[in-house]
């Protein structure tokens, strides 16, 4: 993704409008991509996908690029393009309809994929602009982007633009062509499935003043064990309630005793990984461990896979585990 520019003031906005409108290409490309991330974001929270909602925003400029002489003002140049990716999230979602399991966890969704700590930055306007929500933690968590893909889209869409946006009933009912009627009840009903779908422990996840320590505390065991193969230290890091997850496949470990039964066979015995370094970084505002691993004693340590850490206390309570292939949107290099 492109990195955001510093916001155009209104009177530079009115220009490049005017100018845009006009079939100038530089002064469109000024305007569409200081809303990239943003954008980028929102699709991803529609989609639970980052590299369709990748898909989405360039079809969103597309779109938006076709339709420019249409554009009279009436809001923000933002504002119309958020309704632009809205609705080119609900056509792809019409074309390819998905639905998680009922009472799916991260790893239950098969399609979902984290979001790098690096690539909401840039996005996160000060907590003075109106759209400082938008980067918000309790929103971009994966248990969050996986419970609003049990949603019908249109119900998501409404749940993303009133809860997480802030916009206004009227504001998304223009966005979505329907009435505010409309809106208030599909939000309504939104909002009663978003709370079934939520762990029970949610309220639990808001942040402490001594998270970042305790977690860089977890992190530090975390990986020492499992460089070592050490099953006993594993197991006193879990919490007993744990849960491991592992999109895109259903693997699903409920509990400290199972996850150590699932990973003994990678960590001990014949089969195990026995060189493996780690990488510490941050996905969906979430601690993130990635590890590499080679044969032998020479060349360089290969991707084996992402593991992001829901950690409380001294404990974790959920490992969501992901694939290589995530690692080039994740930042992470190639090979160590």
């Amino acid at each position: 993704m492109g990195r955001s520019r510093t916001r155009l003031s209104r009177v530079e906005e009115g220009a490049a409008v005017a100018a845009a409108r006009q079939g100038d290409e530089q002064a469109f490309s000024a305007l569409t991509e200081e809303c990239r991330r943003e954008l980028h974001l929102h699709c991803y929270r529609m989609l639970g996908s980052f590299d369709d909602a990748e898909d989405l925003v360039q079809e969103t400029f597309l779109r938006a690029w076709r339709k420019r002489e249409g554009f009279r003002g009436q809001s923000t140049f933002r504002a119309w393009l958020y309704r632009i990716a809205t609705n080119a999230c609900l056509d792809h979602l019409d074309r390819h309809p998905r639905m998680p399991a009922p009472a799916a966890a991260p790893g239950e969704v098969p399609w979902l994929q984290p979001y790098p700590d690096a690539g909401l930055e840039p996005a996160a306007p000060s907590d003075g602009e109106p759209h400082a929500v938008a980067v918000a933690t309790e929103t971009i968590e994966l248990a969050y982007l996986a419970a609003i893909q049990h949603l019908p889209p249109r119900q998501r869409a409404v749940l993303i633009l009133r809860d997480v946006l802030g916009w206004t009933a009227n504001e998304t009912a223009a966005t979505l062509d329907g009435t505010v009627a409309s809106v208030n009840s599909a939000l309504q009903r939104a909002r009663g499935t978003l709370k079934e779908c939520l762990p029970d422990r949610r309220l639990e996840w808001r942040p402490t003043e001594d998270t970042s320590r305790e977690e860089r505390a977890v992190l530090r065991r975390y990986m020492d064990a499992t460089r070592r193969g050490d099953m006993t230290a594993l197991t006193a890091l879990l919490r007993e309630d744990a849960r491991f997850t592992m999109p895109p496949t259903l693997t699903r470990y409920e509990g400290r005793d199972a996850i150590i039964a699932g990973w003994r066979p990678a960590l001990v015995g014949p089969d195990a990984y026995t060189d493996v370094r780690h990488v510490v970084t941050s996905v969906n505002r979430t601690p993130a461990v990635a590890t590499y691993s080679r044969d032998g004693a020479a060349g360089p340590y290969t991707p084996l896979g992402l593991h992001v850490l829901r950690v409380r206390g001294p404990w974790i309570v959920e490992i969501t585990a992901f694939a290589a292939d995530v690692f080039p949107a994740a930042g992470l290099p190639a090979t160590l």
